[in-house]
């Protein structure tokens, strides 16, 4: 089997050829077990390093992608699972890629009209932002892009888990804000039954401080789903969200 190139159009990423099959388990956080419909059970990569709350149950249909590269030591990529409520994807290294293009392409009304779309540039001395927007008019626009798959009765939030990392992006932000820049958070829900976003107090309540810290202070929040089926996937709406007390 051949991968399959997936260029993006119109901020739309296509998925390379899909294999289907069933989540045997998911373990050390980077490897899945699937069986296929052929019947053969093959380890594939699990490009998450999140808990993976509400998106990783045995048993459900999976979504591989297969790579004949000789320097990989696993051929196949698990990109996207089917719950009950939705397809979800599973790769986080779609957001970052998918945003930037729907950027680019116009689809964020919220950041249009920059000339330039850079990903993973440095700020600061040891950390790097997923996507900086340009333009010599405007001052830079620093946009930090998380993968949120975890929904509870249609209430989208984030983190799945603790996250240093992610605690240590807003503060990153804040300080961008404080130097004269346009910064922003952009939560992208990678699949499609959620109305709302919220921060995981119940998960990360450092998070959701600092989270509702960096709002007061200037960094935007911008949350969008997607529209995914197995074919591509691309931006779809914008969600609403609701930061509002601590909750403890």
């Amino acid at each position: 089997m051949a991968q399959t190139k997936n260029p993006v159009k119109n901020g739309i990423i296509p998925w390379p050829d899909l294999i289907p099959g069933r989540l045997i388990r998911r373990y050390k956080r980077f490897l899945a077990d699937v069986r296929l419909e052929n019947g053969e059970t093959v380890t594939a990569h699990c490009p998450n390093s999140g808990s993976m709350k509400a998106c990783c149950q045995i048993g459900r249909p999976v979504y591989l992608s297969f790579h004949d590269n000789p320097k990989r030591k696993l051929k196949y990529t698990w990109e996207l699972i089917h719950m009950p409520g939705s397809l979800v994807g599973v790769n986080t290294q779609v957001p970052n890629r998918l945003t930037a293009h729907a950027i680019a392409s116009g689809d964020v009304a919220e950041l249009n009209g920059y000339e330039t779309v850079r990903r993973e540039v440095k700020a600061g001395s040891h950390s790097r932002i997923d996507i900086l927007l340009a333009s010599p008019d405007r001052r830079p626009c620093y946009v930090e892009v998380k993968n949120c798959t975890l929904v509870t009765d249609g209430a989208a939030t984030f983190p799945d888990a603790v996250t240093l990392r992610g605690q240590k992006h807003l503060m990153e932000l804040q300080n961008l804000v404080a130097a004269g820049c346009r910064c922003a958070m952009f939560f992208l829900i990678q699949r499609m039954d959620a109305h709302s976003f919220a921060p995981a107090d119940h998960i990360d309540p450092v998070y959701g401080k600092k989270l509702r810290q960096a709002s007061q202070n200037g960094v935007e929040i911008i949350v969008y789903d997607v529209s995914i089926d197995l074919k591509a996937i691309r931006l779809n709406h914008r969600v609403p969200y609701d930061l509002g007390p601590q909750k403890k």
